[in-house]
């Protein structure tokens, strides 16, 4: 009888994690940022079709990065699981942090259980009544969740976004503004993005009870020019 073939656990969650890392750092990245009325995320996706930041409740918003059929089979379950705790309970039950807490279940119990961790990040964000209530949570690939402030980055090279980003980050701004902030951390010194590569949606307090709504090119190039 042959002896099984024996892996260091620490090595399968190492291959794992850099397997993971790898499939996320293939595809573009993109930056939510707070602004003076809400969240803005702007996605460099040059799809009409495939959306990468989507709604998921009246006042809470999903993004995600890396394996396209992967984090949409997440947004898909993110809806389901508030609405039905929207209609079981009440509508106000429903928020970003157990909607974070329930995605990093799935992601952690995928990467620690099955043979191929998920090739994603993922991004939920709600905004409330003031801007000190706002909330964001990114979701790494193995169910780590952090607790972001004003701004954060997903996919690629997030090193460098985030260090433009901080550089130039004002709360302050108004959409068109912000737009352009994120924009340029996006893009950084070597590249130009137009808003043909970009997905951009916001959510506003001044957008009434569904705060989500999608920048489109009209309006999209207006702001950025």
């Amino acid at each position: 009888m042959s002896t099984p073939f024996y892996v260091a656990p620490e090595q399968v969650m190492k291959d794992r994690a850099d397997y993971a890392r790898k499939g996320i750092a293939r595809g573009r990245s993109l930056v939510a940022t707070t602004y003076a009325d809400g969240i803005v995320i702007v996605a460099e996706n040059p799809s009409n079709t495939l959306h990468k930041v989507s709604e998921i409740y009246d006042r809470i918003g999903f993004a995600g990065v890396g394996k396209y059929n992967e984090f949409d089979q997440l947004r898909i379950a993110g809806i389901r699981h508030a609405d039905l705790k929207g209609f079981n309970y009440s509508r106000h039950d429903v928020d970003a942090l157990s909607l974070a807490n329930q995605y990093a279940q799935i992601l952690g119990q995928t990467f620690t259980h099955e043979m191929k961790p998920m090739e994603v990040e993922i991004l939920v964000v709600e905004i409330g009544e003031e801007a000190a209530d706002d909330q964001m949570f990114q979701i790494l690939y193995d169910g780590t969740v952090y607790d972001r402030t004003g701004y954060t980055a997903l996919g690629g090279d997030t090193e460098a976004i985030g260090e433009r980003l901080e550089e130039s980050f004002d709360e302050r701004l108004e959409l068109g503004a912000a737009v352009k902030q994120a924009l340029r951390a996006l893009s950084g010194p070597d590249r130009q993005l137009v808003p043909d590569d970009l997905e951009v949606a916001a959510l506003g307090r001044s957008n009434g009870r569904r705060t989500f709504r999608r920048v489109l090119e009209a309006e999209l190039a207006e702001l950025v020019t």
